[in-house]
C-alpha cells in the first residue's frame, strides 16, 4: 500500500540528494562519491527512523507494554508513532559512524546535512496533513480546516483546527532558506548543525503553541 508518510519521506530523499551532491564543495567534501554520500543518506534515514519510534515507544512505555499489546506492536510503525526528537539523536550518530567506517570528516558532513534537514522535513510534514495527525487546536480563522479522517476528526469531528503542520512546513522552508543565503560563508565546521538545532527549537517552540497534543 502506498502510504502518505512514505510518499512524502521518498519526496524529501529525492529533492535533498541533489543539493547534497551540489553542495559538498562548500563543505570541503570534494572526497565523497555520489554513492558515499547516498549511503550516508540512506543510513542516517533509516537510523531516523529507529530512532524516532524508539523515542515514541519510551514516551508511551505503558502503551506498549502495560496494555497487554502483542510483543511486536512496539515495531509497528505503520500503527503510528515516531518522535522527530528520537530521529535527530539517532541519525547524527549513525552519520558519525559511517564517517568513521569512510573514513570521512564528521563535522562538515553534519553540517552538509543539516542545512537541508529543513527542507526535508517542510517536505515530510504533508504526510502529517494528509493524515490528520500532529493536528492543531479549534480555531475560528478562516484558515481552519475540518479534517475528514485520522486523529484529527476523531478528536475534534467537525470542527476547524489550525492547519499546524502546514506552520511548520512554511516555518521550515524559511528556515532553510536562511541557512542557503549563508551557505557560501566560510563558517567554522559545526557551524550549521548547531545553527539548524536553534532554528527548529525556535520553530517547534512557536508551532507547539497551536498543537492539540
Amino acid at each position: 500500500a502506498l502510504r502518505y508518510y512514505g510518499l512524502a519521506y521518498a519526496l524529501a530523499l529525492l529533492v535533498c540528494y541533489p543539493l547534497l551532491k551540489a553542495d559538498r564543495p562548500w563543505r570541503g567534501l570534494q572526497q565523497v562519491s555520489d554513492e558515499q554520500l547516498m549511503d550516508l543518506l540512506i543510513y542516517s534515514f533509516f537510523a531516523g527512523l529507529a530512532g524516532g519510534r524508539l523515542y515514541f515507544v519510551a514516551l508511551n512505555w505503558g502503551h506498549y507494554f502495560n496494555n497487554l499489546q502483542p510483543w511486536w506492536e512496539f515495531a509497528a510503525i505503520w500503527h503510528g508513532g515516531l518522535a522527530i526528537h528520537g530521529a535527530l539523536l539517532a541519525a547524527p550518530l549513525a552519520l558519525w559512524v559511517m564517517a568513521r567506517r569512510l573514513t570521512l570528516p564528521f563535522l562538515p558532513l553534519l553540517d552538509l546535512f543539516a542545512s537541508h534537514m529543513l527542507l526535508g522535513q517542510a517536505i515530510g510534514r504533508w504526510g502529517n496533513l494528509m493524515n490528520g495527525d500532529a493536528h492543531g487546536l479549534p480555531t475560528n480563522q478562516p484558515w481552519g480546516l475540518v479534517f475528514p479522517y485520522g486523529p484529527a476528526a476523531y478528536e475534534f469531528p467537525g470542527q476547524a483546527l489550525h492547519p499546524v503542520m502546514l506552520y511548520e512546513s512554511l516555518a521550515c522552508l524559511a528556515g532553510w532558506w536562511l541557512l542557503r543565503s549563508l551557505a557560501k560563508q566560510p563558517f567554522a565546521p559545526g557551524f550549521f548543525a548547531c545553527l539548524y538545532v536553534m532554528l527548529y527549537a525556535v520553530i517547534r517552540a512557536f508551532t507547539s503553541q497551536f498543537r492539540a497534543d
